[in-house]
Formats: structure tokens, C-alpha cells, sequence
């Protein structure tokens, strides 16, 4: 069954395909593989309003950035984060976490991968770039924000 959840998202993922407008960008690559991806997010104030992303590598890497498209949009950055720190711990977990279908959702499907270490970089690898994309949009926005205060002071 979770073997079919990856290769549902790998033949068919959700937010494949660079889109705009979009608030920050980040590019990822893992030198072990070679897997390489340019995450776009999207963000409405502290909602992911949009992932986006082209990714270049393994089915394992651009399912799992399928899933996490999923999982983020709609939410709010600390939710988002809180689903990454979640997948995080089951990915890093050598197979010794359970994982929480209602916070993973298709996410789950990737418990099998902490159990061979080269492999937990590919899953982990839209997540990072998420988390980069994510902390790089709020710095923008953050300034954008002391920019608009300064001029209407």
C-alpha cells in the first residue's frame, strides 16, 4: 500500500512545475545522489498560500515533495513546520517511530525509508528546501512589514 503511495505521487506530482507569484525560493541538492530540487512558497500573510517545485532525482525525493506540497498548503507557517518536524522524526527515526497519520497523512507512506539511512536525505530533501524557502519568505516579508511602518509613520 505505501509502496503505491509513492509512486502515485512520483508519477503524478501535486505542485510540480515553477509557478509565480511566489515569496521566496530555494534550491537543494543532495551531493550523495545527486537529487537536486527549486522549491517555491508561496505565503498569505502566515499561510502557505502555494508550493511549487521542479525536482530532478529519485522517485523517493519528488514523491515526498508531492506529499509535502499536500500536506503545507492551506496551512499556517507554524503548523507547516510542526507537520515538518514531524516527518523529520519519522524519516530520522531508524524505523523506531510511529508515525501520526492524522498529522502525515500520505506522509506515512515514507516510514519504511529510516530504515536505510542513504535513502532518508532523498525523502528529506523538498522538506529542507521548504524550510529554507519558508524562513527566507518571512525574512522579506518581515522587512516588507518595517518598510510599510517606517513609510506610514
Amino acid at each position: 500500500m505505501y509502496q503505491e503511495i509513492i509512486l502515485d505521487h512520483y508519477r503524478s506530482p501535486h505542485g510540480a512545475g515553477l509557478r509565480e507569484p511566489f515569496d521566496a525560493e530555494s534550491f537543494q541538492i543532495n551531493p550523495t545522489c545527486g537529487d537536486e530540487i527549486t522549491l517555491r512558497v508561496a505565503l498569505d500573510g502566515d499561510t502557505v498560500s502555494d508550493v511549487s517545485h521542479e525536482t530532478l532525482g529519485c522517485s523517493i525525493s519528488q514523491a515526498s515533495a508531492s506529499v509535502l506540497t499536500d500536506l503545507v498548503v492551506g496551512r499556517s507557517v507554524t503548523d507547516s513546520l510542526k507537520v515538518l518536524a514531524a516527518f523529520q522524526e519519522m524519516a530520522q527515526g531508524r524505523g523506531q517511530v510511529e508515525p501520526d497519520e492524522d498529522v502525515l497523512g500520505d506522509g506515512v507512506a515514507f516510514a519504511g525509508v529510516a530504515r536505510y539511512p542513504a535513502r532518508v536525505k532523498c525523502a528529506l530533501l523538498g522538506w529542507m528546501a521548504f524550510k529554507d524557502a519558508v524562513a527566507r519568505g518571512s525574512v522579506v516579508r518581515g522587512s516588507e512589514i518595517r518598510h510599510s511602518e517606517k513609510e506610514g509613520a
